[in-house]
């Protein structure tokens, strides 16, 4: 593989992600059962819903679960949410919740389960595997897991993400520059992640979603104009744009957090793990890509800033980014 066939590779990926996927339609549905009493049961599941069509998948409660209220369903624009309380003889401990359907999708469900005595168990279940076994107790190892799994998910499947570090690293060409600048993006992300997942800072998600996307627009835009030979702010110091920038994206995390919420009695370990989970995820795609210009250094290819697939590339970007944005805006 050429230097050449890299970039365009990664151009026509970003075209073809841009034709099946927004940056964060990777929402999981949620399920949460909170038992009010011994055998008595609040559920509430939520299903994210895709271009105007619900996620096909069903929630099926053990056989000996009855329904105290009837199921009320309430459609939204981003979800369908339906509640009600059951009752089951001798409680869900060590019996099977299944979610038919699960299996033909690419998404997952997390369910939350709280428990009268102030436990609560937190699980991603997987098409691989489409249900979940309720346990008596989880300990924080569980939550951990959970949260640290749906973070590296999050920032892998969060193409817009992934295409603003990927601009930075067509920018950045000094490893220990890279290492600021991707430090400075991560740490200001973890800020106002925090922040805002702990409500003290509220900024309403759609306008963040367009604004991430308008940030990528921008770095294609200063990558043209060094490569003009122009005087770039993002050049001169990537760290503090990074960081800037940074800020705006961890408002992004944040809204994918609050769309699967997080166990009461576990926030700031939940956080930590997501938090944990994006960055793992983040510095795996920045390995991918620095050992694959590596290889292709090594064999003696074009430098990573000639020949014509660096324009496409940069275009390819730049127009991916575009698009978000419209469409972004478009539905506000």
């Amino acid at each position: 593989m050429t230097m050449r066939w890299l970039l365009l590779i990664v151009a026509a990926a970003a075209l073809t992600l841009g034709a099946n996927a927004f940056g964060h339609d990777a929402r999981p549905a949620y399920l949460q059962v909170e038992e009010t009493a011994p055998g008595r049961y609040d559920i509430l599941w939520r299903t994210p819903v895709y271009s105007g069509m619900p996620l096909p998948v069903k929630l099926t409660l053990p056989a000996e679960a009855r329904n105290v209220t009837a199921p009320n369903v309430q459609e939204l624009p981003d979800s369908t949410v339906e509640r009600r309380i059951i009752a089951v003889a001798g409680g869900l401990a060590g019996k099977r919740i299944e979610f038919p359907g699960l299996q033909g999708t690419i998404t997952d469900v997390l369910v939350r389960v709280q428990r009268i005595d102030g436990s609560h168990q937190t699980i991603l279940v997987r098409p691989s595997q489409p249900w979940i076994e309720v346990e008596a107790r989880q300990g924080t190892l569980g939550v951990v897991t959970t949260f640290a799994k749906h973070g590296v998910e999050h920032i892998l499947l969060g193409y817009d993400h992934l295409l603003f570090v990927f601009a930075l690293m067509l920018i950045v060409r000094s490893p220990s520059v890279l290492v600021w600048t991707i430090t400075s993006f991560t740490l200001a992300h973890s800020i106002t992640l925090a922040l805002a997942t702990l409500s003290l800072v509220h900024v309403p998600g759609p306008p963040v979603e367009a604004a991430i996307a308008l940030s990528i627009v921008l770095l294609a835009s200063e990558i043209v104009r060094i490569r003009r030979g122009e005087a770039s702010l993002t050049q001169r110091w990537p760290w503090v744009v990074a960081f800037s920038f940074g800020l705006l994206h961890g408002f992004g995390f944040a809204g994918a957090l609050s769309e699967i919420g997080l166990p009461q009695g576990d926030i700031p370990l939940a956080l930590f793990a997501f938090n944990v989970g994006v960055e793992l995820g983040q510095l795996a795609f920045i390995a991918a890509m620095l050992a694959a210009f590596a290889g292709a250094k090594r064999l003696g290819l074009p430098e990573l800033i000639t020949g014509g697939a660096y324009r496409v590339a940069t275009l390819a970007i730049g127009s991916l980014a575009a698009f978000w944005f419209i469409e972004r805006v478009a539905g506000f």
